[in-house]
């Protein structure tokens, strides 16, 4: 699989799906709100755990610096 997110994007996603479950459970868990902010972190914890954006790649955007020297 193709890195495309550096360390500090994958802590910052963690952080962000961190916040979202909070306010989740804040609103409720089983509210529409709080299923959907459910949803948005763990998308946000799968692609920090994997290191790989999808949305990233269709772009061709990478904020891995290891990454970007691999390729030409």
């Amino acid at each position: 699989m193709f890195r495309n997110m550096s360390n500090l994007d994958r802590a910052v996603r963690a952080l962000v799906a961190a916040g979202s479950i909070a306010i989740a459970l804040a609103v409720g868990a089983s509210s529409v709100a709080g299923i959907i902010l459910l949803a948005f972190a763990a998308i946000m914890l799968l692609t920090g755990a994997v290191a790989m954006c999808p949305i990233y790649r269709l772009l061709g955007l990478s904020t891995c610096h290891v990454a970007a020297k691999g390729r030409a």
